[in-house]
C-alpha cells in the first residue's frame, strides 16, 4: 500500500546456535499423518476399502497400501474383513473418538479465519490519541463506528512513552498522530500533514488583517506545554532566538478557545486543532509568522496485528476519514477498506517510493 511503511529490522546476521542436541533428547512419540486418520474414520464409517478410496480418491491398492501402515503404528488389525464389511476390533472402537477430535481440532486450525463483521461483532478498540486528535478525529471516528459497528466501542489513550509497548503487547489497538521513536516492528500509514497558526480574538485591540513576526514578539501568549507537537514548537522558537511572552500555559486544548476568546492572549498550535476550535469558537485565525517545522500525522500498529481482520477494518476506516490525498507518502486511495488490504505485504518505503532497510536512508 502506498504511503503504508512497514519498519523492519534489517538485522542479517545468522542466529547464533546452541550445541547440537542429542537424538534423545528430541524422542517424542511418531505422529500419524492426517491422510491414516481420514482413512481410519472413512473405514469406520463406511466398512468397505473400495468406498474410502473413492472418497479419498485414492486407487484401492494405494488404500491397502495406507492401511498395512496404520495398522503398524497403532499395533492391531484395527479392521477385520466380514462377510458384513470390514468391522473394527475393539482397539479401533476405543480410538476411533480420539482420532476424530483430532481430525476435528486439525480442520478448525486450517479453517480460513472469518471476516470481522462490524453490524454484529462486539469488540472494544482501545487507540492512543492526543488530546487535540480528541477534539478533531475522534467525533468522526465514533459517528462512523457507531452507524456502521453499533456494538464495537472505542477508548481513547494518551500517547505516551508506553505506546510501542502497548501496541506490541495488543493492549492497544492503534495510535494516531506523531509517534517518534518506534522501533523495528511497526507499520505506520500517513494520513495527513500539519503546519502551525495563530489563533487570536477577532476582537483584539492590537491584531486586526495580518499577524506580523513583530506583533507575535510583542504579545501576550497561551502555552500548551505537552505532547510532541510542542517539543517542535519550542525548539524552532529557540533556534531563531524567539522568546514568547507565556501568560498561562496549558497542559492540552481544554478551554483554549474560551480563554482566546474573552482575552487579548495568542495561541500558536497545529493547523487541524487551532482551524477546528477557530470553528468552533469564532476566533480570528493567521499563518504562524514564525517558520516551524511541520510534520505528519500517521495511523501507526504492531506487525503482530497485521493481518488481525478487526485491526485492518479499524484502520480502513481512519483512513477512508482521515487520509488526505496529495500528502507525500499517503495513498493516492485508501489502501485498507472494511477489513480488506489492497497490499499487506510490502517493507517500509521512503516518500519517493523506494524500499528502506530500518536505520538506512533511501538512495
Amino acid at each position: 500500500m502506498a504511503g503504508m511503511f512497514y519498519i523492519a529490522n534489517g538485522n542479517t546476521e545468522p542466529t547464533p546456535r546452541g550445541p547440537a542436541m542429542k537424538p534423545s533428547d528430541t524422542a517424542e512419540t511418531a505422529l500419524l499423518d492426517i491422510k491414516l486418520l481420514r482413512l481410519f474414520d472413512l473405514l469406520h464409517s463406511t466398512g468397505s476399502v473400495t468406498r474410502s478410496a473413492e472418497q479419498l480418491g485414492q486407487s484401492q491398492p494405494t488404500v491397502s497400501i495406507w492401511l498395512a501402515r496404520l495398522r503398524k503404528e497403532l499395533h492391531d488389525p484395527l479392521f477385520v474383513r466380514t462377510p458384513a464389511g470390514m468391522l473394527p476390533t475393539p482397539r479401533a472402537e476405543a480410538l476411533i473418538g480420539t482420532a476424530r477430535e483430532a481430525l476435528a481440532s486439525l480442520r478448525r486450525l486450517s479453517a480460513w479465519e472469518p471476516d470481522f463483521v462490524p453490524a454484529t461483532t462486539a469488540r472494544r478498540f482501545r487507540i492512543c490519541m492526543t488530546d487535540a486528535s480528541h477534539i478533531t478525529l475522534l467525533p468522526r471516528l465514533l459517528a462512523h463506528v457507531r452507524a456502521q459497528a453499533p456494538l464495537v466501542r472505542l477508548e481513547a489513550a494518551r500517547i505516551d512513552a508506553d505506546t510501542g509497548r502497548a501496541l506490541q503487547a495488543g493492549d492497544a489497538d492503534l495510535a494516531l498522530g506523531l509517534v517518534p521513536g518506534l522501533e523495528s516492528g511497526y507499520y505506520q500509514q500517513t494520513l495527513f500533514a500539519q503546519d502551525w497558526v495563530c489563533l487570536a480574538n477577532p476582537r483584539h485591540p492590537r491584531i486586526d488583517e495580518a499577524l506580523t513576526l513583530r506583533s507575535y514578539r510583542d504579545e501576550a501568549h497561551i502555552g500548551i506545554v505537552s505532547g510532541t507537537g510542542y517539543l517542535l514548537l519550542d525548539g524552532a522558537l529557540k533556534r531563531r532566538r524567539i522568546e514568547r511572552k507565556v501568560l498561562l500555559e496549558l497542559p492540552g486544548f481544554l478551554g483554549l478557545a474560551a480563554i482566546v476568546s474573552t482575552t487579548d492572549l495568542i495561541a500558536t498550535l497545529p493547523r487541524q486543532i487551532g482551524e477546528t476550535l477557530a470553528r468552533a469558537g469564532g476566533l480570528k485565525i493567521y499563518p504562524c509568522p514564525v517558520p516551524i517545522p511541520g510534520f505528519t500525522v500517521k495511523q501507526h500498529w504492531h506487525a503482530r496485528y497485521h493481518h488481525d481482520p478487526g485491526n485492518r477494518w479499524l484502520r480502513g476506516v481512519c483512513a477512508n476519514l482521515f487520509l488526505q490525498r496529495g500528502v507525500a507518502g499517503a495513498a493516492v486511495a485508501p489502501a485498507e477498506t472494511m477489513g480488506v488490504s489492497a497490499a499487506t505485504k510490502r517493507p517500509r518505503r521512503s516518500s519517493s517510493g523506494r524500499a528502506v532497510r530500518a536505520g538506512k536512508p533511501a538512495r
